[in-house]
């Protein structure tokens, strides 16, 4: 599923520094398209979407498919488990499931 951030979780990711960040948004789309980060950025929403790989999986996923950036992760990571296809299952950690 493709992964909508905001410049907010750009910043706190490390992809745009704070003072980028009054630019022009569309100049930071382009930048991090080159560098393969987002696949798009939807001007009005304010709203961009991190690249995936070619499975669809997330780029922060590792072969085991655990979270690279889990203290940095988006908004909308850290919303999960509350919200998604089973409530309160975190695969990140094991033993909190049970």
């Amino acid at each position: 599923m493709p992964l909508e951030v905001s410049l907010s979780d750009l910043i706190r990711l490390g992809f745009v520094q704070q003072e980028e960040a009054i630019e022009d948004l569309s100049k930071i789309a382009t930048r991090l398209r080159k560098q393969k980060l987002i696949q798009k950025f939807y001007p009005r929403k304010m709203v961009f979407v991190l690249a995936q790989k070619k499975n669809k999986d997330c780029i922060f996923l590792d072969d085991q498919r655990r979270c690279t950036v889990y203290l940095k992760r988006p908004e909308i990571c850290r919303q999960f488990p509350k919200i998604g296809p089973k409530p309160g299952f975190c695969p990140y950690l094991p033993y909190e499931n049970s």
